[in-house]
């Protein structure tokens, strides 16, 4: 039996944009339910964060999520186990009040587990885990320490695991927790990342610029053979633009209407010329348009930035090469939490 895999779709976020709800709604149009179609899937596991606000969802968020995707899965006759992640529940301490039982009642095929469960599926025992919090904490290390599960799926913080492109996350529980299985999905991390064990999945779709060019999607899990397999958003929102004394009479600017842009200026002999290329973007019809240029590293002569690395590693490496009695580690931490706080910036 194949059933679906999908995690961490935040209906409402970035505060219900419909720029950002049509670009979701293109990914369940044209990817998610044609490969349900296609290939008979009769189940889906969410493995929380549902909704994106813990404090409240609005009602244009609401009629989406439900037009789009809660109501099109009722009416495949789709089974949906659905688990809180942390953006669901209300309280920081408790599952108990959260969004997905709350504002999804209605629908007789969404089964919602707000603490940890094993269930059986096509002679598959799987162990549900939600969002581990103060309340059924104790409960949760207990069932998986007794379960006789090999498959878990949860709402995971792990350290170790990428929490998204160039920050591992530092904090969170052991993953040697989990080495009783043969196989461990979860969400939580909007980017994929594994150990050969246990598998961060992703999100499927971009919401932030550090998203950018990280690949997302969802996953069609085989109960026999326990292997999963992605299927890919083509789609994209966010988009990094090299300038280099580009032509901008060659330069296709189709591609980014309703996009969210940066162009990054490495190479501007003409301003003249520059200015026309960005007038060319403007009437495409760009969402928005952020330029980055005059920016420069008072680096030594020995620090060179490599072409493959990403904005956090060249920072931490920075930092790390810098002659300085400061604390690096504390330095690469705060510069961690800044750049985070600054990419979930529109």
């Amino acid at each position: 039996m194949r059933l679906a895999i999908i995690t961490d779709t935040h209906y409402g976020a970035r505060k219900g944009s419909k720029l950002f709800h049509d670009y979701f709604e293109k990914f369940y149009n044209d990817i998610f339910f044609p490969a349900l179609d296609e290939k008979n899937i009769k189940t889906v596991i969410h493995m929380g964060d549902a909704f994106d606000s813990r404090r409240g969802v609005e009602f244009r968020s609401l009629e989406w999520s439900k037009r789009v995707v809660f109501d099109p899965l009722k009416e495949r006759g789709i089974t949906v186990h659905l688990m809180v992640g942390n953006h669901d529940a209300y309280y920081k301490n408790t599952n108990d009040v959260n969004s997905v039982d709350l504002l999804l009642r209605e629908y007789d095929n969404i089964i919602v587990y707000s603490s940890p469960t094993e269930v059986k599926i096509d002679k598959l025992d799987i162990l549900f885990i939600p969002w581990i919090c103060e309340e059924n904490e104790k409960e949760t290390y207990q069932l998986i320490e007794s379960t006789s599960c090999n498959i878990a799926m949860g709402h995971l913080e792990l350290s170790g695991f990428r929490a998204h492109r160039g920050c591992i996350m530092e904090h969170g529980h052991e993953s040697k927790l989990y080495q009783k299985f043969k196989r461990v999905f979860s969400g939580h991390y909007h980017t994929r990342s594994d150990d050969g064990t246990i598998f961060y999945l992703g999100n499927p779709y971009e919401i932030f610029w550090n998203d950018v060019n990280d690949i997302r999607g969802f996953h069609i899990f085989d109960t026999k053979t326990l292997k999963h397999t992605p299927v890919n958003n083509p789609y994209r929102m966010f988009y990094n633009i090299y300038y280099e004394d580009t032509d901008y009479q060659m330069f296709d600017v189709r591609e980014y209407e309703n996009k969210l842009v940066k162009v990054i200026v490495r190479k501007k002999t003409d301003s003249r010329k520059f200015e026309k290329f960005i007038d060319k973007l403007y009437s495409a019809g760009v969402s928005d348009l952020k330029i980055v240029e005059n920016f420069q590293l008072q680096e030594s002569e020995d620090f060179e930035v490599e072409e493959s690395e990403d904005t956090m590693s060249i920072l931490e490496r920075y930092i790390e090469e810098s002659e300085t009695e400061l604390d690096k580690a504390f330095i690469k931490s705060l510069m961690k939490i800044t750049y985070q706080e600054a990419c979930e910036m529109v």
